[in-house]
């Protein structure tokens, strides 16, 4: 534990698991005390009890895009840690795969309200109840899909370029006293992206450079030194986290 985040509350959304989890966990090793979001209160209540329980973590479930539920964890982590100094917008979704040209419209409306509109809101409301007064550090998990066309989730890609977009006015909005960056993650080991390389993890690893997929621990990483001081003088930056694979060609 380094300690870097010592009297520091974050808030992670969509963290009962995978790569949301684990930006939790590297947190709480690094000080920091958590509020984890999720829809499933008993999926949030083991991540609780992962992340050491009550002392170290709060779970607050409730659907990421719905206003009172953001604006209920705000006040609930600075009710019981006392402040909400960072903020990790993780929650994504992607239900559909297919050419665009077919896609429905009505699901593309829901991507864009979770992906991008819930981002914005949650730092809205992070502004409004913390860190417009006291300052802080917001990340936001984009994705490489989000750099270049990616075939079979294209609209997915769509809406985290409008992340990666919506990060950098941001930035250049709340300056000097809050930071906003981005990470973008190649394909993570996470049930959010098995269909991507389930029964054939070798094939698809075998462009990376890295020779490997990546893991929650590689985005957690990433995330944390983007909240933490050592990164005081970098905001809206868009970080690639992807084993090299965009170097190659791969998304």
């Amino acid at each position: 534990m380094t300690g870097r985040f010592a009297g520091k509350t974050a808030i992670v959304t969509g963290a009962s698991r995978g790569i949301g989890l684990g930006i939790a966990q590297r947190l709480v090793e690094d000080g920091a005390k958590v509020v984890i979001t999720a829809r499933k209160k008993d999926a949030l209540d083991e991540a609780v009890a992962q992340l050491g329980g009550p002392e170290y973590a709060l779970g607050v479930a409730g659907p990421s895009d719905d206003a009172a539920h953001q604006e209920d964890t705000l006040a609930q982590a600075i009710a019981t840690f006392g402040s909400a100094d960072l903020l990790v917008n993780n929650t994504g979704i992607n239900p559909v795969y297919g050419p665009m040209i077919d896609l429905d419209l009505a699901a593309a409306r829901k991507i864009v309200e979770v992906n991008c509109l819930a981002a914005l809101a949650w730092t809205q409301q992070a502004h409004k109840a913390w860190m417009g007064e006291h300052g802080g550090a917001v990340v936001n998990v984009s994705s490489v899909a989000g750099i270049k066309p990616a075939p079979g989730i294209g609209f997915y890609g769509a809406s985290k370029a409008m992340l990666t977009y919506l990060t950098q006015e941001l930035a250049v909005e709340l300056g000097p006293d809050i930071r906003v960056n981005a990470v973008a993650p190649a394909v993570v080991k996470t049930r959010f992206a098995t269909a991507l390389y389930e029964g054939r993890e070798q094939e698809v690893s075998s462009a990376y450079p890295l020779k490997r997929l990546g893991v929650p621990e590689d985005v957690a990483g990433a995330v944390t030194f983007l909240l933490s001081a050592d990164a005081a003088w970098i905001t809206g930056q868009l970080l690639v986290v992807d084993g090299g694979v965009t170097l190659t060609g791969g998304v």
